[in-house]
């Protein structure tokens, strides 16, 4: 398909820079064969049926933004996931500004007990850190020296770091390793999760690290030529029995979140039943892709001409997802990782 067909103008004032308190009352957009319904994320309990399953991401966005020096000059690094490394040292394939600078065995100061050096450099300003610490002693200093890697299209600022490092985490993070939130969840609270258990809805988890690819717009003209970052997940074997336990009695399956749903595409095996197990997914998912599990989808809005828009758009139907995006920016809908979300009912 035209990446084009994708594409759609939003007012800069509609991409929200901080999330709504409390979190449960963003707007939501129902979608579904009935039309388009305006309602809020503390609706859900009277929108979902007793037996629904709910599932949740429960990766940790780390804080893995370092400014630093090389040499004299300054430099700012994103690490993106770990890597094989040698014992006692720690590897990470990072994005760096100035990249083009950077050489092979130059020395990234990043605080007096933080350092790094350049171990390989690939396209597009990526690099590969060599860390002369083990994992644990790396993720004890990246809590106390590095900050949030919040997507451009929020204002960050170093007054506001402790606060970032609550806005951009779900209740739910208990697994290392995002370097992006899955966003769906950040509209959960444990009042929400509360009057949802009420209600007879189940949920559970799984964990993919999201890695800075999910959200980048598509650069190719046709979605053929696009190839996903893979990245890494996790479904244990008590949330496998829950999905396929659900599956088994016909209840509605819900998955709050585009990597939740990518998720459990990648780990069904070919009777839709779902594997536990670890693995990488770079799976795409644009129209004419069927679906095995999943009945509806909670998203927030995405950004023009990306993978997760393509995603939402195979699910719901695209003219179904150009009415609702037209809908939400007439009606002032927040956009983006902290704005409002829309509830997608699976169109087969």
């Amino acid at each position: 398909m035209k990446v084009a067909e994708f594409d759609f103008v939003l007012p800069p004032e509609l991409i929200a820079q901080r999330p709504i308190v409390p979190r449960d009352r963003a707007r939501l957009l129902e979608v579904g064969a009935a039309g388009l319904r305006d309602r809020r994320i503390a609706d859900l309990p009277d929108l979902l049926q007793p037996g629904d399953l709910l599932l949740f991401n429960d990766t940790r966005v780390l804080p893995t933004r370092l400014a630093g020096r090389r040499g004299e000059a300054a430099i700012e690094v994103t690490l993106v996931e770990p890597t094989a490394a040698p014992d006692g040292e720690s590897r990470w394939l990072a994005f760096a500004r100035p990249a083009r600078k950077c050489r092979l065995a130059d020395r990234l100061d990043f605080a007096p007990d933080l350092s790094a050096t350049v171990a390989a450099k690939g396209p597009a300003g990526a690099l590969t850190l060599a860390f002369p610490l083990p994992e644990a002693a790396l993720l004890e200093r990246l809590r106390r020296h590095g900050r949030m890697p919040l997507p451009p299209y929020i204002r960050s600022t170093v007054a506001n770091a402790a606060t970032e490092r609550h806005d951009y985490q779900t209740m739910f993070a208990t697994a290392d390793g995002a370097v992006a939130a899955p966003t769906a969840g950040l509209h959960f609270t444990p009042a929400l999760l509360t009057a949802l258990a009420a209600r007879g809805v189940e949920h559970g988890c799984i964990t993919l690290h999201v890695g800075p690819g999910t959200f980048l717009p598509v650069r190719v003209e046709d979605t053929a030529g696009h190839r996903m970052h893979a990245e890494r997940y996790v479904v244990g074997a008590t949330t496998a029995r829950q999905i396929n336990r659900a599956r088994a009695e016909q209840r509605r399956i819900i998955a709050v979140g585009t990597t939740v749903l990518r998720t459990l595409e990648a780990a069904a095996d070919a009777q839709g039943l779902i594997q536990p197990g670890t693995g990488r997914t770079d799976l795409f998912i644009t129209p004419g892709y069927r679906f095995r599990l999943v009945d509806q989808l909670l998203t927030n809005f995405h950004l023009p001409r990306s993978t997760l828009l393509m995603l939402a758009a195979a699910f719901a139907g695209l003219e179904r997802i150009r009415a609702a995006y037209a809908h939400a920016i007439a009606q002032g809908y927040r956009f983006y990782s902290y704005g409002d979300a829309c509830l997608l009912s699976r169109q087969d």
